[in-house]
């Protein structure tokens, strides 16, 4: 195919996916027919039929949302064997998880849409209807950390561009909901796994069913110990997830709901590793891979920070990820008769933990002594002192009979929340030996550290002795409405977002090693946007239909990328706003054990300023992007095979690098999981891979393309008991997610990359009963 035909303008290329997909119809009959007649197993793999409520107005199929939709069940969850909540959506089209930082800190884009700094600040990562997170892209807090993926998980939903603009708050890009069982189906799972070339355990259970007339219960989690996928000689891994609730049927498709989560985790944390940039290509060093480099052990035994309060306190560079998540919910759903429903949403969560990796930047000290080869490199020390929320959705629903059997419904809703977000920052600065496995740690002098506060020189660049305490609050009246009538579904939805912040903001001093009392900043601002969209449905017949949508949407930047700016902080100017445009259109189709969603669309992006740590630079920019997104699944007797590819055509539209491809961003990012089951035996991989993309927007260094290959092997032991030997990355293949150079910190700079940990096995038993 050639790139450049995607200059289309985006209504003609949406037109032309459609027309195309319209002629490839009976091609696909005939295969359909052709299949049927070899004994083929009838069947939709992307469950077409399957009703969806996340991030739309009303409860209908995929088949007649005007939505582009993907959901993931349980099973196939278990199956992927992905490392992390986020590893499972590699395999969604037009969603780019770039899953290399460990069980968090993943990036997350959407159909082109900028990864202009970290974490996802077009996409809402939700559990059972309601954010994680309020902001997708807050530093050292990526929603993603606050998740894991169990035998508790049903399924996840993707919704990708469409009404996800208007039934979510900084959301225009996607929502990606995690929905936990209700003990609807009674029986439970116990399982345990273990790493076969690494040290890790993992013990996960699930259990559910009737308590009573209309009374379910639904409980799970998990329990782990060990290093994790790279090598160490510490425990980096430790801790787990409880999860559960209930449920009373009230009738008539009423009930009421009580859940609770209580997640506490050490996970390691997986940064960039050093490595030599010549010219456009990226090179290791020797003795450092960056698929298994890890610079944490036992003689990094403490750094020494900050808190707060001016306390000096002495952490383990081990702990990680530490992640402390308790919430509690309550969740209803009222028919009240003539067509009149009420939903309630509501969950309360206490968030803390610390953000602890080792980060190469600068370059080697100057007065450095020794003979060892070493890097300069600081510990992104970072305390979550405060990240709990508190969110509720209320939403009042109304059918209205019309003539000649139409049908409206119309949807009135009001979301409130408060996202706290209190962080405190303090990065010391450590030479580390340059070998990726039992790296040693330096003082100036060249001799191995003790640990003293001396081997460490505080902070980067005085940019990083900081704290800041801000609640955000969010208010967000929308409506919607849909009008049905025999094949076609049309409707639209509107949102007014109102967010507020207000805080402060201390530097510390690197002299005094406390805080400055001079440098108090008080954090006072708001600001308000306008969402829409409008999208149709028409089901040509019972298996094919088509979709068209336009919809407006808003983000707002994190405020630790925004309060730099003091204007800002005092609501003296405004807050910098990201605002998207979105047109797309597309075909839905099943036929004998075939299905397909093929989505043509296009994306204008003008984002507001923001600060990034890493390069400390203001990113300022616009942004277009336009392509094509497919997934499809096919079963032909005992083989399965369900994919999807995604087309991207995107470039920086204003700035220094205007005419650009953006950074991070493949021109096809694809995905197979082919599965073959004979008798006692499942044989399955999960592959993805992508073209090359550009480590920066100044299009420069080439980050390759990859495919990266998972497969597992399930044998049924006898009935409900199953053994599972799992192997991530098959082929141990090098695949950098993001590099970066480091010319602004120092005369004889580091240029570092990350990359997807190295090949992987785990061996797994579960029970199901």
């Amino acid at each position: 195919m050639n790139p450049r035909a995607l200059s289309l303008r985006p209504v003609a290329a949406a037109a032309a996916t459609v027309a195309a997909s319209l002629c490839l119809m009976p091609a696909l009959a005939q295969a359909q027919q052709a299949a049927a007649a070899s004994g083929a197993a009838a069947g939709d793999g992307l469950k077409l039929d399957s009703v969806v409520i996340t991030g739309t107005s009303t409860a209908r199929t995929k088949m007649k949302q005007s939505v582009s939709l993907s959901t993931l069940d349980g099973d196939s969850l278990q199956n992927t064997v992905a490392a992390s909540a986020t590893d499972v959506l590699r395999t969604v089209p037009g969603l780019r998880a770039e899953s290399s930082g460990g069980e968090g800190n993943a990036n997350l884009g959407v159909r082109g849409l900028p990864m202009s700094d970290g974490g996802g600040r077009y996409v809402q990562l939700q559990e059972d209807g309601l954010p994680v997170l309020l902001i997708g892209d807050m530093s050292f807090a990526t929603a993603d950390q606050f998740v894991r993926a169990d035998f508790m998980t049903d399924g996840v939903d993707v919704i990708r561009g469409g009404s996800s603009s208007t039934l979510a708050t900084n959301a225009p890009g996607a929502i990606v909901n995690f929905r936990s069982k209700t003990g609807k189906a009674a029986g439970g799972a116990l399982g345990f796994s273990t790493g076969l070339d690494h040290r890790q355990m993992r013990l996960d259970f699930a259990y559910g069913g009737k308590l009573g007339d209309g009374l379910t219960f639904q409980m799970g989690g998990f329990y782990r110990h060990g290093e994790g996928p790279r090598n160490t000689d510490v425990t980096l891994e430790n801790g787990g997830q409880f999860r559960a609730n209930l449920t009373k049927d009230l009738g008539q498709g009423s009930y009421l709901r009580v859940n609770f989560k209580s997640l506490h985790d050490k996970t390691p944390t997986y940064l960039p590793v050093p490595v030599v940039a010549n010219g456009s290509r990226i090179e290791t060093i020797a003795g450092v891979d960056p698929r298994q480099a890890f610079f944490v052990n036992s003689k990094f035994a403490s750094d020494v920070v900050v808190d707060k309060n001016g306390n000096r306190v002495a952490t383990n560079p081990a702990d990680g990820l530490q992640v402390k998540v308790d919430s509690i919910g309550l969740e209803g759903q009222f028919n009240l008769g003539g067509g009149l429903q009420i939903t309630e949403r509501f969950r309360k969560s206490a968030i803390s933990g610390r953000f602890i990796g080792v980060f190469p930047a600068g370059s080697q000290p100057a007065d450095y002594a020794g003979t060892a080869k070493v890097f300069s490199a600081h510990i992104f020390n970072t305390s979550l002192d405060d990240m709990g929320n508190v969110f509720n959705d209320l939403r009042i629903s109304k059918e209205l009979a019309l003539a000649a059997g139409s049908k409206l419904t119309l949807v009135g809703g009001l979301f409130n929340g408060q996202q706290n977000v209190g962080q405190t920052w303090y990065w010391n600065r450590y030479n580390i030996g340059l070998g990726g496995d039992g790296a040693g740690v330096y003082n100036n002098a060249g001799a191995a550290s003790t640990g003293a506060v001396g081997d460490a020189t505080t902070t980067w660049g005085g940019c990083c002795f900081r704290n800041i305490d801000v609640r955000v609050t969010a208010t967000a009246p929308y409506a919607a409405l849909t009008f049905e009538q025999g094949p076609l579904s049309i409707d639209a939805s509107v949102r007014h977002d109102r967010q507020q912040g207000s805080g402060t903001q201390k530097f510390g001093s690197a002299t005094t090693g406390t805080w400055n009392p001079a440098r108090l900043n008080a954090i006072g601002w708001r600001s308000d946007a306008t969402s829409y969209s409008v999208g149709a449905n028409y089901e040509l017949q019972r298996n094919l239909a088509l979709f068209a949508r336009a919809s407006h949407g808003a983000s707002w930047k994190s405020p630790d990328r925004v309060v730099w700016d003091l204007d800002v902080d005092s609501g003296k100017a405004p807050y910098p706003l990201n605002e998207i445009d979105q047109v797309e259109a597309g075909v839905k189709y099943r036929g004998q054990g075939f299905s397909a969603f093929v989505t043509a669309f296009f994306a204008k992006t003008r984002e507001g300023a923001g600060y990034e740590l890493t390069t400390q630079t203001v990113k300022n920019n616009s942004y277009e992007s336009k392509g094509i997104e497919a997934e499809f699944s096919t079963q032909i007797g005992p083989v399965r095979l369900i994919g999807g590819a995604t087309l991207t055509d995107a470039q920086i539209t204003s700035g220094s690098n205007m005419g650009k491809t953006p950074r991070r961003q493949a021109r096809l990012v694809y995905q197979l999981s082919p599965s073959y089951v004979i008798g006692p035996v499942e044989l399955g991989a999960s592959i993805v891979g992508t073209t090359k993309s550009h480590a920066q927007d100044d299009n420069v260094v080439v980050l390759p393309g990859y495919a990266t290959v998972n497969t597992y092997l399930n044998y049924e032991l006898r009935e409900n008991l199953t053994l599972q030997l799992g192997v991530n990355n098959l082929f141990n293949t090098l695949a950098y997610t993001e590099a970066e150079g480091q010319n602004n910190l120092g005369t004889n700079p580091l240029y570092i990359a990350r990359a997807i940990n190295g090949r992987s096995a785990k061996l797994a038993v579960r029970y199901s009963f």
